[in-house]
């Protein structure tokens, strides 16, 4: 591995996390994507890795540690470096006395001896929280929202887990894929020969693995570039798909009763996984939750409308709130449809509502949830 040119780690890693979590603040950008289009020296990767993702994640809980040192508040990125300095002592258990130097070495000659003071502060208090939010390092709502959907114990142990680094997970084709997506994937169980549709395909990690079933399997997405996203990792994978359209699934332009399976994996708040999304908790609002549930709704009757009797319509999300959860499975229980609820038999998925649900904390994935129904059969047909 080679070492950075310009100095030790100590110096250098901090001040390029800093920039970089500039961007994330300033501009709105993309914790991965900030990381991935820069050009880290490889002796500082992971640190510096660890301090984006670590602070972004973390910024409300530690501005309140620095905040009561604070009179004025600092620059952006002399707060970028107190939040780096307060995570390395209370966070990453870096000793006080070297998370200090060499933050201050990494700060602008100016700015030394005010970062210098605050943090030995920081370094000599207990943290006092004065919430779970604020402890936890997530927006009031969400916290609150999360406690009444399924209760203070397990909501706090699924944002608990969510503030810990998420595990890779490489399928056999390459592909790295979060296991909870792979089991909602086996789920759909497609059979050879039958017709599959992926209503919201993009970017095409559980299209890709429906199609090493022999199935014939079509993959749609509303957005054309998420739908370009599909086909490269299919070809990437190596997957044989049927065909990939840009089409707006809540107006499919696929006749009624075409296909034996229906995959709708729809866009949602993405609460499930904060975990490899550093700065999504920030991102998203209340009002997106309620959006996005009258969304899921229109898209789970159209996927009705397209399954042949018999067929299989899968509706699956990855996050947590009951509004687009259990309460979507509501409104299908009250709809004309007929569909009927397939109950998921699976120890790995624990029940909720009529589907079934994966919490972060079950089994270090991203949180998932998914109901399966069936159309009913033709009268008469014998079946």
């Amino acid at each position: 591995m080679s070492s950075s040119p310009s100095g030790p780690v100590s110096k250098n890693a901090r001040a390029v996390a800093a920039k970089l979590i500039d961007r994330v603040e300033r501009d709105g950008a993309y914790a991965n994507l900030v990381l991935a289009s820069a050009e880290l020296p490889d002796r500082d990767a992971r640190l510096i890795t660890e301090l984006v993702y670590g602070v972004t994640r973390m910024r409300r809980a530690l501005d309140h540690l620095i905040d009561g040192f604070v009179s004025d508040p600092p620059d952006l990125t002399t707060r970028n470096l107190l939040r780096i300095g307060a995570y390395q002592i209370h966070m990453m258990d870096t000793p006080a006395y070297a998370a200090v130097s060499e933050t201050v070495d990494a700060a602008p000659r100016r700015q030394r001896g005010f970062v210098n003071a605050v943090l030995r502060r920081v370094a000599d208090v207990e943290p006092a929280w004065p919430s779970d939010a604020v402890r936890l390092s997530y927006p009031d709502w969400m916290v609150e929202q999360l406690e009444a959907d399924l209760g203070a114990t397990e909501a706090h142990a699924a944002l608990e887990q969510m503030n810990q680094p998420s595990p890779a997970t490489i399928r056999p084709d390459g592909y790295v894929q979060d296991l909870a997506s792979q089991w909602v994937a086996e789920l759909v169980d497609p059979q050879p020969g039958e017709q599959v549709l992926d209503m919201c395909a993009g970017p095409g990690g559980k299209t890709t693995a429906l199609a090493g079933s022999s199935a014939t399997v079509v993959a749609a997405d509303h957005r054309r570039h998420r739908a370009s996203l599909v086909a490269a990792n299919a070809a990437k994978t190596g997957a044989s798909l049927a065909g990939v359209v840009a089409a707006d699934g809540c107006h499919p332009p696929f006749r009624p009763h075409t296909f034996d399976r229906v995959l709708v994996d729809a866009p949602c708040s993405g609460l499930g996984v904060l975990g490899r999304r550093a700065d999504a908790r920030w991102r998203v609002g209340p009002d997106d939750v309620k959006e996005l549930a009258r969304l899921q709704a229109k898209l789970v009757r159209a996927a009705i409308g397209l399954v042949r009797p018999g067929g299989v319509v899968i509706y699956s999300v990855c996050t947590m709130t009951k509004a687009e959860t259990a309460a979507i499975d509501e409104l299908v229980a009250q709809e004309p449809s007929e569909v009927e609820a397939v109950p998921i038999d699976d120890t790995r998925w624990r029940p909720h509502g009529r589907g079934a649900l994966v919490l972060p904390q079950d089994h270090n994935t991203d949180a998932m949830f998914v109901a399966k129904y069936q159309a009913p059969h033709h009268a008469g047909s014998g079946q």
